[in-house]
């Protein structure tokens, strides 16, 4: 039986330009980082006290290595406790946002990184 959902795989372009992303603009913590010495690197990334990691992977060598697998950007939902804050830090910080949306469950907004790929975040208190 599962359990719980361990990691997420991103595939991007630029490792470095990535982990820069989610750490210095999302404060993101890296877990882990590997790298085989044959091309095969990842760095495993997550905020604080989160349980489900994320792995970014290197979009080139696994499409390589792999070409049957789906290497689309993942559709990814965050939770913040503020989304009003977390979307005034983001933009403060350069990140291209969609607008702050108020749903029935709360407020919601997009954002993207420095690749296009873009996710979402949704206040949850």
């Amino acid at each position: 039986m599962i359990q719980k959902l361990g990691q997420v795989m991103l595939y991007v372009n630029n490792q470095d330009q990535s982990k820069a992303f989610w750490t210095e603009k999302l404060g993101f913590k890296v877990k882990a980082e590997e790298d085989n010495g044959e091309g095969m690197r990842w760095i495993e990334i997550a905020p604080p006290g989160a349980d489900t990691t994320i792995v970014l992977q290197n979009k080139a060598f696994v499409a390589k290595m792999h070409p049957e697998l789906n290497l689309s950007t993942p559709s990814l939902m965050f939770y913040t406790d503020n989304a009003e804050q977390l979307y005034n830090d983001l933009k403060g910080k350069n990140v291209k946002v969609g607008d702050l949306v108020e749903i029935p469950g709360g407020k919601v907004f997009n954002f993207a990184d420095e690749e296009e790929n873009y996710f979402a975040v949704m206040e949850r208190k």
